[in-house]
């Protein structure tokens, strides 16, 4: 990954930290390439892959972008099974960075099989948005960069590192990197915490629906397989955090560091800015950019 993954800034914003009541600190990997994250885990696992190699990804748009650009990047073919709702601005990019887009309704069709069906045809490899162990170690690369830019800002290891999370993909990762160093916690949009419930319940819960919030980067069925035992190893409780709290998070991010989210990628700062019984300083990962323009105006609005 050396020399194609963005070392992203640790940020901080004194007023943020006076809404909060404690010290916050941003790791922005909305300035990633790709604008999430999401690259990371792509760059990782496809830089393993034969020359040639087709491949296939199932995303509501980060991790679409981060396979695709990954794919053309490295001369391997991409097709990518994203729900028909996903934000206009994500299909389009991922369309731009060269790969075939198939839509499917999430709340009627099964990506799953949709996907198996076109990888039979084709002859294609899939990589998993979260659960493949390549994808959770490239993710990991942001652990190990808020290690060393914490210890160079002063963060002690009490600062407890809080992460956007879907299935579990970029929370395994940076959890296995800050081992021994920072408690991880992941943090969910109320009535899609399946990872929230499934650690306080010591197994896999699904979530009732897979529509109905506006952070639609992290809304998964359920855990992943592989990452539900890493979290529950190594992880605190998960954090919940309310759509309205996720648009300010949104807003305050803009107003105070010009730094655009979007709500999925807002979470962990939202719980940093709006939970209770947090540590004195706690490092948010915003991890992800790629926000509906509208949705940005409306968050901008509860400013």
């Amino acid at each position: 990954m050396a020399g194609q993954i963005t070392r992203t800034p640790l940020l901080e914003a004194p007023l943020l930290n006076r809404i909060a009541g404690r010290r916050v600190l941003i790791k922005a990997e909305s300035l990633q390439k790709t604008g999430s994250f999401k690259l990371r885990g792509a760059w990782a696992a496809l830089s393993l892959l034969p020359p040639g190699t087709g491949v296939l990804a199932y995303s509501s748009g980060n991790h679409a972008q981060g396979v695709a650009y990954a794919g053309a990047c490295l001369g391997l073919p991409v097709v990518v099974v994203m729900p028909s709702d996903a934000p206009g601005v994500k299909i389009a990019n991922t369309k731009a960075y060269g790969a075939e887009v198939v839509l499917y309704d999430r709340a009627t069709e099964d990506r799953s099989t949709l996907g198996a069906q076109i990888m039979a045809a084709r002859g294609l490899v899939l990589v998993p948005p979260y659960d493949d162990a390549e994808v959770i170690a490239g993710q990991g690369s942001v652990g190990l960069e808020i290690a060393e830019q914490a210890a160079e800002q002063a963060a002690g290891l009490e600062a407890e590192v809080l992460t956007c999370c879907g299935g579990g993909g970029l929370t395994a990762g940076v959890a296995l990197a800050l081992e021994g160093r920072h408690r991880v916690r992941p943090v969910e949009p109320a009535g899609f915490d399946d990872m929230a419930r499934s650690l306080a319940a010591g197994q896999r819960l699904r979530n009732p629906g897979l529509t109905g919030s506006i952070c639609d980067a992290i809304l998964t069925p359920e855990p992943g397989a592989l990452t539900f035992p890493i979290l529950s190893r190594l992880c605190g409780p998960g954090l919940v955090v309310s759509d309205d709290q996720a648009l300010r998070a949104v807003a305050l991010a803009f107003t105070h560091l010009r730094l655009v989210l979007e709500p999925g990628g807002a979470v962990a700062l939202a719980a940093a800015l709006f939970a209770p019984d947090l540590p004195d300083t706690v490092i948010a990962v915003a991890s992800g950019g790629n926000v509906d323009p509208a949705v940005h105006a409306r968050a901008l609005a509860m400013a």
